[in-house]
């Protein structure tokens, strides 16, 4: 087998990957600090914690989640309680000084914080600062103690077991925002996850859809010692706690950036809007950017025989799958309807108004990049030596006539829906490519089904169909 050692430079360092690498002295050090001072800063940081807690229950009692009701004293006096309490929690934590620079601007001015990096759970510390509301899953106002904390600043939650979810949450960011400043200032991290801090990841739209100005917020770590990076594969929640509380102080900066007033063209399209704030904070940042997104981790982490080798023609894929409507619900309907179609049309070729009427989806730019992204004929005018070529080439074998094999678009969508069930996505193309005699698969069919999955350029079975023969 064939394997292509392309790796996109787009992609640069993966973001979703964090390894600790301790010397000789650190280690001694935090050993030394796990049995003094890391047990004394816990218990401190636990306690203040609890003692925020009836602070926050009280004063969410009785509060509408729609409405934003007059603050009378005694709920301005907790506020300031707790603001108090979480700065001596942190404090405790070992963020003695917290460097802030820029100054923030008034809700009625700037309705929504846009904040980048994020890494970490330690992000917190602006948010308990301000008080600001967050965007958070519905699950993380269930917390003990930390979630009645949570619901004191009023969230707005997302309830991903909602397929409208998205498009809830983006009203009532769009409601919040255009209140005149009479609800707090929603805080957003627009990555949507946590990274390791190497560049800056696609910012997703939901800040900037109301089309209001924003102000971006960078949050710097600059410790020698990476301890609060918390991210998809690398130390757990409670290993980032214990590190963290074993550094003798963990410094922290906060700068606000100047207020950002989208264009009239901006306003129009969010997305163009979320890239030009990304690009001025990872200028801020002097972080490059990484052109991934959320959706994108899975991929670039699979592990495994059957992983992903070259996985830059199947993120391609995958970004003009999501802009051309095809959400995760969707495209699990998807995995269960084609794979029959599929393979009742037994190869058969299929016209972009065909492709458009069996996804039952319309004719879009988007769509039909996906579904040039399987015509041979768009290799042409590109180098032989990129990865988009590879790409082209492995999942395609097409004759560049404007028609795909419906197949190959399946067993692609498969493998960037669900990247480490290789299996799964192997078992499917098995049903739609074997025969109906006798089940087999043909050498040529099964080195294409392969080249889709792990994302290589070419797969030579030939010496493993002879020893089977043999």
């Amino acid at each position: 087998m064939k394997l292509s050692n392309t790796r996109p430079s787009r992609v640069g360092r993966n973001p979703f990957v964090h390894k600790l690498r301790f010397t000789m002295t650190e280690t001694i050090k935090i050993g030394l600090m796990s049995v003094t001072v890391f047990p004394v800063r816990l218990l401190l940081v636990s306690s203040f914690m609890l003692l925020a807690w009836p602070f926050a229950f009280a004063a969410s009692l009785g509060r509408s989640e729609f409405v934003l009701e007059p603050q009378p004293w005694w709920r301005r006096f907790i506020d300031l309680c707790l603001r108090v309490i979480m700065r001596a929690m942190w404090f405790c934590g070992g963020f003695h000084w917290i460097k802030v620079k820029g100054e923030p601007a008034a809700p009625s001015e700037v309705p929504i914080l846009t904040v980048a990096p994020h890494s970490s759970y330690f992000d917190a510390i602006p948010v308990t600062m301000t008080m600001c509301s967050i965007v958070a899953k519905l699950e993380s106002g269930s917390i003990p103690i930390w979630g009645t904390l949570i619901n004191y600043i009023r969230p707005v939650y997302v309830f991903r077991s909602d397929q409208d979810s998205r498009r809830k949450t983006v009203e009532e960011i769009k409601r919040r925002a255009q209140s005149g400043g009479e609800w707090p200032q929603i805080m957003i991290f627009p990555e949507g996850t946590c990274t390791n801090r190497s560049g800056l990841i696609l910012f997703k739209a939901g800040a900037f859809i109301p089309g209001l100005p924003v102000q971006p917020v960078v949050l710097r770590y600059p410790n020698k010692l990476d301890t609060v990076t918390w991210t998809w594969q690398g130390p757990a929640a409670f290993k980032i706690l214990w590190l963290t509380l074993c550094q003798p102080h963990n410094p922290i900066e906060i700068e606000y950036l100047p207020i950002y007033t989208p264009s009239n063209e901006e306003k129009e399209n969010p997305a163009l809007f979320a890239s030009n704030v990304r690009k001025l904070m990872a200028k801020a940042l002097e972080l490059p950017l990484t052109d991934l997104s959320f959706d994108d981790r899975d991929i670039i982490l699979t592990q495994g025989p059957l992983r992903i080798h070259d996985y830059s023609g199947l993120l391609e894929f995958n970004q003009l799958v999501c802009r051309s409507g095809l959400r995760s619900g969707s495209r699990n309907e998807l995995l269960e309807e084609q794979p029959k179609r599929a393979r009742k049309l037994q190869g058969e070729r299929l016209s972009l108004d065909d492709f458009a009427r069996v996804l039952n989806l319309p004719v879009t730019d988007s769509l039909t990049q996906v579904h040039s992204f399987f015509d041979q004929v768009n290799t042409k005018g590109i180098h032989p030596t990129s990865s988009v070529y590879h790409m082209l080439r492995i999942l395609l074998n097409e004759a560049g006539d404007g028609q795909i094999d419906i197949r190959h678009f399946v067993i692609a969508l498969s493998t960037v829906h669900q990247p480490s069930k290789s299996m799964e996505t192997l078992k499917l193309a098995f049903k739609m490519y074997e025969s109906e005699e006798d089940g087999d698969v043909q050498e040529e069919d099964l080195a294409t089904i392969l080249e889709i999955m792990l994302g290589v350029k070419e797969v030579e079975l030939s010496g493993l169909f002879i020893a089977r023969q043999t």
